[in-house]
C-alpha cells in the first residue's frame, strides 16, 4: 500500500500539463496573396492564442538589415493581426515579429517574402 501511495505521489508531483503559452503564427496571407511592387497592402497573421497588440511590434526588414516599424491592428478574428505594408520596390524582404501572447509570453519570429513586379 505504501508503494502505491508513493508511486501516486511521484506521478502527481511529476505531472505538468502542457501549456501553449506562446503566440505562434499558424497562418498568414502572404502564403496565398503576394505583395505587388509600388502598392501599399495589408498582411494578416493568425496566431494560436490571443495577442496583446499594445505590447507587440512588427518591423519591415529590407536590404542591409534596415528595420522600419509597421502599424498593426486587430483583425476580425481572435488571435489575428493586420499589418500595414507600405509601397515597396520589387525584391526580398522580411517581417520581424515581437508578439506578446495574452498571458505575457514573448514570441519572436521572422517571415520572409518577396515583392513581385
Amino acid at each position: 500500500m505504501k508503494r502505491l501511495y508513493a508511486l501516486s505521489l511521484l506521478l502527481l508531483i511529476g505531472y505538468q500539463p502542457v501549456a501553449h503559452a506562446h503566440a505562434v503564427v499558424t497562418g498568414y496571407s502572404l502564403k496565398m496573396t503576394p505583395i505587388h511592387a509600388h502598392q501599399a497592402d495589408k498582411v494578416s497573421l493568425n496566431f494560436n492564442s490571443k495577442i496583446e497588440l499594445g505590447l507587440s511590434q512588427v518591423f519591415l526588414v529590407s536590404k542591409g538589415d534596415q528595420l522600419t516599424p509597421l502599424k498593426i491592428a486587430q483583425g476580425d478574428k481572435q488571435g489575428q493581426m493586420m499589418i500595414a505594408i507600405p509601397a515597396l520596390a520589387p525584391g526580398d524582404y522580411a517581417l520581424k515579429l515581437k508578439v506578446f501572447a495574452a498571458d505575457g509570453h514573448l514570441t519572436e519570429d521572422v517571415i520572409h517574402f518577396t515583392v513581385v513586379p
